[in-house]
């Protein structure tokens, strides 16, 4: 299902690995998370503007959710709220999806290169870590970076209130995310240690770049930015 992600990843694998120094495959995945990074960065950008702008837009999305009792009616006037505000409340989904379904494709081009042991790659990091083997300090490095990017998406999404969710479910949402900030750490930990080291240096390449995007882009388009303009 995958296969028209999988051949251009690994094809760029393989460029990259002849042109780097000492054909190092770590170098060269840091250098594909950076690419990938690139590409998705206007996603990026437009999911936290559309966030921040919902969070700077907070007060008049209650006093809609005041007025209006039914959630039929919320939706309605949201969505009219949103347009008129040129927001997009859905915008944060496809940027996620699409890193989603790129790791997948990553897993089966980078097991496919392993699979070949093509001599023209040097599998082993720096020196000294072998790629193509488990590693548990890249798994624990992981699951640290998980928790910085969890903990900066729970600061972000604090402050954007959820259309038709009453006081109490706005309270067991956000301690569903408190709970996920620290669950999530331990899950990407448990699927790294199953993981060639190499897919778990690209996680942690791509956690700890997104997390660096995501600190910038919130910062960009905070609330007061946005008001005053100098986004």
């Amino acid at each position: 299902m995958l296969s028209f992600l999988i051949k251009p990843i690994s094809d760029l694998l393989m460029f990259l690995s002849k042109i780097v120094p000492g054909h190092d495959l770590g170098i060269v995945i840091i250098l594909l998370t950076l690419i990938i990074r690139l590409v998705l960065f206007p996603l990026s950008r437009q999911s936290i503007r559309a966030q921040s702008k919902m969070a700077s837009h907070k007060d008049q999305i209650k006093e809609i959710q005041a007025k209006y009792k039914t959630k039929e009616e919320q939706s309605r006037e949201l969505m009219k709220f949103y347009k008129e505000n040129k927001i997009n409340p859905f915008s944060g989904c496809l940027p996620m999806i699409i890193q989603l379904v790129i790791l997948i494709a990553l897993y089966q081009a980078f097991i496919g290169i392993l699979n070949s042991q093509d001599s023209s790659i040097n599998y082993i990091f720096l020196g000294f870590l072998d790629l193509s083997k488990k590693n548990v300090v890249l798994a624990v490095l992981a699951g640290i970076s998980q928790i910085f990017a969890s903990l900066l998406a729970m600061k972000r999404t604090a402050s954007i209130p959820q259309p038709g969710a009453s006081e109490k479910s706005a309270a067991m949402q956000k301690n569903l995310n408190r709970q996920m900030s620290y669950i999530l750490p331990v899950f990407t930990v448990f699927i790294a240690l199953k993981l060639p080291a190499g897919l778990a240096l690209y996680w942690v390449a791509s956690t700890t770049l997104g997390v660096a995007q995501d600190y910038y882009l919130y910062k960009k388009f905070s609330p007061q930015n946005l008001k005053t303009g100098k986004e």
